[in-house]
């Protein structure tokens, strides 16, 4: 059940794309779609200035807007109310040529295997979902669909078999809307089908979309000419925990209304100026109940129309309703696009107080089918019998009463209509008497025309007089109104070209301030550089004459350490031709003892007469005084050689150290003096680098000044004159 408070109703927006006519002559467009905010905002000129009027409302489906989407946030919660036993209500709003039908009915793509196109509206869509909910369920249902078209303020059965082949309007039977004593209405002699699946009534939707009145308009090729009806009634069989079996009834009412337009563009005549009349009447109707329900202004005008009348319970009454306004973006249709957002605006305001419908049980609703089916039969005997009456007594009896109500409130109108007859008598003679009181005023009316001629004429000559005096006093008071405007427009142009001046000045003192601490700042870059490049200079020249000293120092030690190297050798030569000459002598004498050793032999031979004993003896004295000789001579050559050797080993050692100092020496030297001038150069370009970034610096300072000054002279200049 619904709360106290109410319930709003659910709106929606929906915006179609330009057409291919639209697209082709480049029609401007002027509505501006936010679906994340919920918001339309469309852009209206008014007196050359553009006003941005902007509307929220529940959900907004832009122009890339998908049927399925739609469907999704419009109608997927309403059927699950609907099953839930709610009456449910939604209905397409909005201009003609908008696409409400689009939306409501689709395409016109056909179902294939089962399967909705994508172009499938709102109604097969919740058909489709209703059946899926309840096989998915396995709940045991019935369900009747009925289709109603209201034509001209005549109410049509779209549903009803074709009357007669040579018929005129061979399909659509104007039925009466009655009151059922419960605050809602209903149509007398509605056709419901029982269906009992999808494709039953998809045909079903076919066949009555194609009895409704469709034209041809400016705005719209097919044009619906009438608004319809499609009603899907549900019963719902549920069991309670005790065992005994309810009924649940959901309704959901599926509402296409004919879009309201403008005879002038709709190039509408004769009939069709008619219809398109009669359509904008029952939309002004619905307009009217809109804001009486939004304003609480008492009496809302339900009876003025039949829709009205229709949709009287899905507005302000038991029903969960949802209106889906349908737009055009170009800006062809701005009026009638600001009417439809108006009204959809208003209407998020209207609540409505749901309530379930009540369970029934199965015997009391079968109880029910029993008396309509009597009451069935008894309209069907007496149509048979013919006797005059072609209705069940019980009705006529109805009928009868109702005649006698309606004389009766005939007789009232009649007494007052009398009682008005006598106020008119009465008026009557009154007008008598002041008709002789006029013919007496007729006379003096004349001599008082005779007056009032002089007076007309002194008076046009004064009012002459007057409105140039008038013309010169508007004059002078527009004259003295321009000025006074052009004064404070020209004080306030004055006072703030005044505060831009000062701003100006301002800003002038702060640059040039800039400029003296840059200045400075430069100079001291300057002077720093300076003195640099002169301690530079310093350090450089002492490293170049401690390079210089030291290269020289080197060169001295090469020097000496070749001059000690050539007395080394000569001395060496010397001690080896030393060495060579004793040497020689040694073999010189070593062959002459030889040649002695020899001689002596000889001598041993001739003195062979001698004794063994004594030669013998002379013999081993002489070859022992020979091998002592030669062992000495041996020894100090041997000893000779060996001191030879070791100082050549020496001096070559000690040589090679030196040599090898000195080398790494001097390497080390032309390292240090290659890196010293490898930093030095790196240190240079370093500098050179810095002092070419900060002339760039500098140059692009004093343009960017530059350019600022002339701007402001430029700034100044337009201000001064």
């Amino acid at each position: 059940k619904g709360g106290g408070g109410g319930v709003n109703i659910q709106v929606l927006l929906r915006c179609r794309p330009l057409s291919k006519e639209e697209l082709s002559i480049n029609t401007p467009v002027v509505i501006t779609c936010n679906e994340q905010r919920r918001e339309v905002s469309a852009a209206q000129n008014i007196a050359n200035k553009q006003i941005d009027r902007t509307f929220v409302f529940d959900k907004v489906f832009g122009p890339k807007s998908k049927q399925q989407d739609v469907f999704n946030h419009a109608v997927v919660p309403l059927v699950g109310e609907v099953l839930d036993g709610y009456n449910c209500t939604i209905f397409a709003y909005g201009q003609t040529g908008t696409g409400k039908t689009y939306t409501m009915e689709g395409g016109g793509g056909k179902t294939q295997d089962g399967e909705l196109p994508s172009d499938a509206g709102v109604i097969p869509r919740a058909v489709k979902r209703i059946f899926d909910i309840l096989e998915a369920q396995s709940a045991e249902y019935s369900m009747k669909v009925s289709f109603l078209e209201l034509y001209n303020e005549e109410l049509t059965d779209l549903l009803a078999p074709d009357e007669s082949k040579f018929s005129d309007d061979k399909s659509k039977k104007p039925m009466a809307l009655m009151e059922d004593g419960k605050g809602g209405v209903f149509v007398r002699g509605l056709e419901e089908e029982v269906v009992s699946s999808a494709s039953e009534i998809y045909k079903i939707l076919e066949r009555g979309s194609g009895k409704r009145k469709t034209a041809e308009t400016l705005l719209n090729k097919q044009s619906s000419r009438s608004h319809s009806i499609f009603s899907i009634t549900i019963h719902i069989k549920e069991c309670t925990p005790e065992g005994e079996e309810m009924i649940k009834c959901g309704k959901l009412n599926l509402v296409d209304l004919a879009g309201s337009e403008n005879i002038s563009r709709s190039g509408a005549r004769d009939g069709r100026a008619r219809e398109a009349g009669e359509i904008n009447k029952s939309l002004l109707t619905l307009g009217r109940v809109i804001n009486t329900l939004v304003e609480h202004s008492g009496h809302i005008p339900y009876r003025d129309s039949k829709l009205t009348r229709l949709l009287r319970d899905s507005l302000g009454g038991k029903t969960k309703t949802c209106i889906i306004a349908t737009i055009a973006p170009s800006v062809h249709c701005l009026d009638e696009t600001l009417s439809t957002l108006d009204y959809a605006h208003r209407a998020k305001n209207i609540k409505n107080k749901p309530e379930v419908n009540q369970k029934m049980m199965k015997s009391a609703l079968i109880k029910d089918l029993y008396f309509e089916m009597d009451r069935l039969k008894q309209e069907l005997y007496a149509a048979r019998e013919k006797n005059g009456i072609y209705i069940p007594g019980e009705q006529y009896l109805a009928d009868e009463a109702e005649k006698k109500a309606m004389s009766e409130k005939l007789d009232r109108l009649e007494l007052g209509l009398e009682s008005k007859d006598k106020q008119l008598d009465e008026l009557q003679g009154l007008y008598d008497s002041q008709k002789v009181l006029s013919a007496d005023l007729s006379d003096k009316l004349q001599t008082l025309q005779k007056k009032m001629q002089e007076t007309e004429c002194a008076l046009a000559v004064l009012e002459e007089k007057y409105m140039q005096a008038n013309n010169t006093i508007k004059e002078k008071e527009y004259l003295i109104e321009n000025l006074l405007k052009t004064e404070k427009v020209l004080v306030h142009e004055a006072h703030t070209l005044r505060s831009e001046l000062e701003n100006t000045t301002d800003d002038l003192s702060g640059l040039f301030s800039k400029l003296e601490r840059k200045g400075k700042i430069e100079d001291a870059n300057k002077n720093i550089v300076g003195h640099f490049h002169s301690q530079l200079t310093q350090d450089m020249d002492i490293l170049h004459r401690n390079i210089s000293t030291s290269v020289s120092q080197q060169e001295s030690q090469l020097k000496v350490l070749e001059e000690e190297m050539q007395s080394f050798i000569t001395t060496k030569g010397k001690v080896a031709g030393g060495l060579q000459n004793q040497v020689r002598e040694m073999k010189e004498s070593f062959s002459s003892r030889i040649t002695e050793l020899h001689g002596f032999a000889s001598e041993l031979n001739l003195k062979s007469q001698l004794s063994s004993e004594k030669l013998n003896a002379q013999v081993s004295a002489h070859t022992s005084d020979l091998e002592d000789c030669l062992k000495g001579l041996l020894a100090d050559a041997d000893q000779l050689l060996i001191g030879l050797q070791n100082g050549l080993s020496q001096q070559e050692e000690s040589l090679t150290t030196l040599v090898e100092q000195q080398h790494e020496g001097l390497t080390r030297n032309v390292e240090r003096t290659k890196s010293i001038s490898a930093t030095t150069m790196n240190f240079f370009r370093t500098i050179d680098a810095h002092a070419l970034e900060l002339k760039r610096i500098l140059e692009e300072s004093q343009a960017s000044h530059q350019k600022q000054l002339l701007q402001l002279q430029t700034k100044f200049e337009d201000l001064c004159r």
